[in-house]
C-alpha cells in the first residue's frame, strides 16, 4: 500500500462525530461550497450526466452542485452510514431527492462500473484516505470518457479561507486544518508518479488561492 503523504488527523466518525461536522458545515463552511461547485462545474465543462461527490459527509457539496447543473444526477458517497442519514436528511429538507441519491461503501473499492461517472468531486475526504494509489485508480476506472474530476481541498477563495480559518480557530485553536499543512514538498513529484502508474495522462494540479485540486481527464 502507498501511504497517503498528505494524511491528516482522523476524525471520529461515529454518530456525534458526524452530527459536528453537519453542524460546522452547515454554518461556518457554508458560503464555501456553492463557490466550490461553480468552479468545478466550470473546470470540467460539464453540467449533465453523473456527478459523484466522494467523501460527501452531510452532502453540502452535493446539493451545491445539483442546485447549479439541475440536469445532473448526483450520488453523495461517503464510507460512514452516520453522515449518509444526516445527508438525506439535509437532502430532503432542500427538497432535491429526485437529483440526489445517497450510498455507503470505501473510495478503494468504488462500486460503479467502468466508466460510470462524468464528473467525480470530493472536497476535504482526499486527505483521510489510507491508500491513495489505489484510490485514484479507482477513480480512474469510474470515471467516463470525456469525464473529469475536482478532486481536493480548499475554501473557493482567498477571502472564505481566511474567514472560515479565522471563524474555526477561534471556536478551536487546536484545530487541524489541511489547508496550513504542507503535504511534503516533493508532493506535485509524487503525483505525477502516481498517475503515471495508474495510466492517467491527461490532469492539472491546481495549486492557489481557491485550494489544492486534481482535474483528472480521460480521453
Amino acid at each position: 500500500m502507498r501511504k497517503n503523504w498528505t494524511k491528516t488527523t482522523q476524525p471520529t466518525f461515529d454518530r456525534d462525530g458526524a452530527l459536528r461536522m453537519n453542524e460546522i458545515a452547515t454554518t461556518v463552511f457554508a458560503p464555501i461550497y456553492p463557490v466550490i461547485a461553480q468552479t468545478a462545474i466550470a473546470t470540467a465543462n460539464i453540467r449533465r450526466g453523473v456527478c459523484l461527490d466522494l467523501g460527501s459527509g452531510s452532502a453540502m457539496l452535493a446539493m451545491a452542485v445539483a442546485r447549479q447543473a439541475p440536469q445532473m444526477q448526483v450520488i453523495a458517497f461517503d464510507f460512514s452510514p452516520h453522515s449518509a442519514q444526516i445527508a438525506m436528511d439535509n437532502i430532503a429538507a432542500a427538497q432535491l431527492e429526485e437529483q440526489i441519491r445517497c450510498e455507503t461503501g470505501d473510495v478503494h473499492a468504488l462500486p460503479f462500473e467502468d466508466g460510470y461517472a462524468d464528473l467525480i468531486v470530493s472536497r476535504g475526504s482526499m486527505f483521510f484516505w489510507d491508500d491513495l494509489e489505489n484510490a485514484f485508480r479507482e477513480i480512474y476506472r469510474v470515471l467516463a470518457p470525456a469525464g473529469a474530476t475536482y478532486i481536493g481541498g480548499g475554501f473557493g477563495s482567498a477571502a472564505l479561507r481566511d474567514q472560515v480559518v479565522a471563524e474555526m480557530l477561534k471556536r478551536d485553536p487546536t484545530w487541524d486544518c489541511y489547508a496550513r499543512k504542507k503535504t511534503a514538498s516533493d508532493g506535485i513529484q509524487r503525483f505525477d508518479e502516481m498517475f503515471r502508474e495508474i495510466g492517467c495522462h491527461t490532469y492539472r494540479i491546481i495549486d492557489d488561492e481557491t485550494g489544492f485540486w486534481i482535474v483528472l481527464s480521460k480521453p
